[in-house]
């Protein structure tokens, strides 16, 4: 399964894969605005969105490159670990 992570914290980019890594999924974090986000995405099966620590524009971006695709979005306004994983427990298949 491939994960796309929008938001969080920059020192948490390892630990967040390496979360995704325990439930057998890839992950692609985005913690700040870039060029050309929209065409790094990609389509991944799961889209997590961290509200709390994005603006407003990353986030409509990230909808918008995964509008029309088969991806689950799932928004949490806390971007702890344990918010990750409670996602994953959710969505992903192990």
């Amino acid at each position: 399964m491939s994960v796309v992570i929008v938001g969080g914290n920059d020192r948490m980019v390892r630990r967040y894969k390496e979360i995704c890594e325990q439930y057998k999924c890839r992950a692609k974090v985005f913690t700040q605005m870039s060029d050309g986000i929209v065409n790094k995405i990609g389509s991944p099966d799961l889209l997590v969105l961290f509200t709390g620590t994005t603006s407003h524009k990353m986030i409509g971006y990230a909808l918008n490159a995964t509008k029309g695709l088969n991806t689950i979005v799932a928004r949490s306004h806390s971007s702890s670990a344990a918010a990750l994983k409670s996602i994953l427990q959710i969505h992903a298949k192990m």
